[in-house]
């Protein structure tokens, strides 16, 4: 049978873990190139030949993806593999006619073809758009399991922008950690809060190693947690499957890929942010999960947001710092820190717009619905960098840090700051604590 060149089209994740999944053993294809967008500095490099296997000697190029239909024509490419995740179904198939008119076919592949089978109870948390609520339902989950006596291994959603080799498989255990593995900003927004609370995490590029070592933790394991990114479904297979909703985005959960896969797929959907979502909005959704996902168990919960210095919001003029993804490709205008400086009082939201600096003014110009609020890029040393000029070129009384980590432990701030904590509580439906009740007893797990 004649190979097929392929392309898989990504941004460092899902794209990895389907050659590898998929494609690295199977001589049937040959993948001749990735293609890279989002990401900065991820195009031009290769994804090396330690992990590429023993079909790709000299590794696989990555290229931008702007250079998609040349490619195709020039490595003569029968089959292009989309590998994104939280993107609207007009982009995906606006990349499929991209494909298709330079005559390749265009290909998705689903969990059977990519997921992984765990030795270990699995519960993985998904979403149905980016900056919906997964990090504080993780959260909330490993906390319900440790205090019954159980061990959990978080497993995170891969975010490898650095050295692949040395980032096949990463634990992290400690704050150290972030600094030993060179982690980004987005990459420390997702463990930081994980380690601080003394849980241990995995991620990295090759997650059929990482499921081993995560199942064979020198600290012990008992639940493995797939703690998801963006809104793709988990590279684990789930023996419980829990999915979360944003009714800031009513009707997104039907309309971006392949955040519709998890709500389909899910044994619990949680409408998040209840408390602050006008009440259609929490319909339509709520009708949504009925019409997609009828056998699954439905949970309201509010985002219940804390902030450690509330006296440096009331009365005062703000800049206001929230998780990058979630305003960036996620498409929110607010986050959490948004809504603590209107439930505080503060005077004056500061537009940081005129105080832009370098890699920051392209963030902006790319997404223009970013109004009164600042994303914290921080991708690479550069935008580390602009984000700390930005902040610190801007005339406010105080910042505040709405993203999950504390930013003034990697970049220096000359202004007041105060940090902004949200947790998940239920509020309607079915309780967590209950459902995991229900996990344990039918897989058996051992109390401590």
């Amino acid at each position: 049978m004649e190979t097929k060149n392929v392309i898989i089209i990504g941004a460092a994740g899902r794209d990895f873990h389907n050659f590898n999944t998929y494609y690295r053993n199977n001589d049937s294809y040959k993948v001749v190139a990735f293609t890279a967008a989002q990401i900065p500095d991820i195009d031009g490099r290769k994804y090396p030949w330690e992990l590429a296997g023993k079909l790709y000697p000299e590794g696989i190029p990555i290229y931008s993806q702007d250079e998609l239909p040349k490619l195709i024509k020039e490595l003569e490419v029968d089959e292009c593999v989309f590998a994104f995740s939280d993107l609207s179904y007009e982009d995906v198939m606006g990349i499929s006619a991209v494909v298709n008119a330079a005559g390749a076919d265009f290909k998705l592949l689903g969990p059977n073809s990519t997921m992984l089978k765990s030795k270990k109870p699995v519960i993985s948390v998904t979403a149905v758009r980016t900056g919906t609520g997964k990090s504080q339902t993780s959260r909330k989950i490993i906390e319900s399991l440790l205090k019954k006596g159980l061990k959990v291994v978080a497993v995170r959603h891969p975010m490898p922008y650095g050295d692949l080799t040395a980032q096949r498989v990463q634990r992290f255990a400690t704050v150290d950690d972030l600094k030993k593995h060179d982690c980004t900003i987005e990459e420390m927004e997702e463990y930081e809060p994980h380690v601080t609370r003394g849980n241990i995490v995995y991620a990295g590029v090759d997650y059929a190693d990482i499921l081993e070592a995560a199942e064979n933790d020198p600290d012990g394991c008992d639940v493995i947690l797939w703690d998801g990114g963006n809104n793709d479904f988990s590279f684990y297979e789930p023996d419980l499957a829990i999915t979360v909703l944003d009714p800031h985005r009513p009707g997104h959960e039907l309309k971006y890929y392949p955040g519709e896969v998890c709500l389909r797929t899910t044994d619990v959907a949680i409408i998040n942010k209840v408390d602050s979502a006008p009440q259609e909005a929490i319909d339509i959704v709520e009708n949504n999960i009925k019409a997609a996902s009828p056998v699954s168990e439905i949970i309201k919960a509010e985002s219940t947001i804390s902030v450690d210095k509330p006296e440096l919001i009331k009365g005062k003029r703000v800049l206001v710092v929230e998780d990058g993804p979630t305003l960036t490709h996620g498409e929110m205008k607010i986050g959490a820190g948004t809504v603590a400086v209107e439930r505080n009082g503060a005077t004056e939201v500061i537009d940081p717009t005129p105080y832009l600096v370098g890699t920051l003014k392209e963030t902006f110009a790319a997404y223009p619905h970013l109004e009164n609020v600042l994303p914290a890029m921080g991708y690479g040393e550069k935008q580390l960098k602009d984000l700390e000029e930005t902040i610190n070129n801007t005339d406010c009384d105080a910042v505040i840090i709405g993203t999950p980590i504390d930013l003034t432990r990697v970049i220096n701030i000359n202004k007041p700051t105060t940090r902004v904590f949200y947790d998940l509580d239920e509020v309607e439906g079915p309780n967590l604590d209950n459902i995991l009740e229900n996990f344990i007893k039918k897989h058996q797990l051992q109390l401590a």
